[in-house]
């Protein structure tokens, strides 16, 4: 097999190789959970009351935590972890070891199962969507 550049020749990036936080990850394909739950918060955000990570409990590259108010006023703290995303608590930025709650593999699996409300409003906004897309196909 042919190379277009000698791997010898290329200058080595001492900044990324003496920075810590980030030589373990060469190479590899690790998820930031902090990352991860950012982005879960961001997707369903708009069909719960409040949802945000949280900045008490501590995010790792394996494990975070994410605080939801339902519509009907319900708290919880979920752990999101490779497994999926459970409930750990019922209030924000707790975490109770007595409770043993399933995984779920999405966000919207585990709303689905705890809010009526949630799963009234996610389903409205899917439908819209549906329509819209229906009305650009038509045009």
């Amino acid at each position: 097999m042919e190379t277009d550049c000698n791997a010898m020749e290329l200058p080595s990036n001492t900044e990324f190789e003496e920075d810590s936080d980030y030589r373990d990850f060469e190479g590899t394909d690790v998820k930031d959970m902090r990352l991860e739950a950012e982005a879960v918060v961001n997707d369903v955000l708009f069909a719960v009351s409040n949802m945000f990570v949280s900045k008490t409990l501590p995010c790792a590259e394996d494990v975070a935590y994410i605080n939801v108010e339902t519509r009907e006023r319900n708290r919880y703290c979920l752990e999101l972890t490779e497994a999926g995303l459970r409930v750990v608590a019922y209030d924000f930025d707790q975490t109770d070891d007595r409770l043993q709650t399933p995984y779920h593999e999405t966000v919207y699996s585990l709303l689905d199962s705890l809010s009526p409300a949630y799963r009234e409003v996610f389903g409205n906004a899917l439908l819209q969507r549906l329509e819209a897309l229906k009305k650009e196909s038509q045009s």
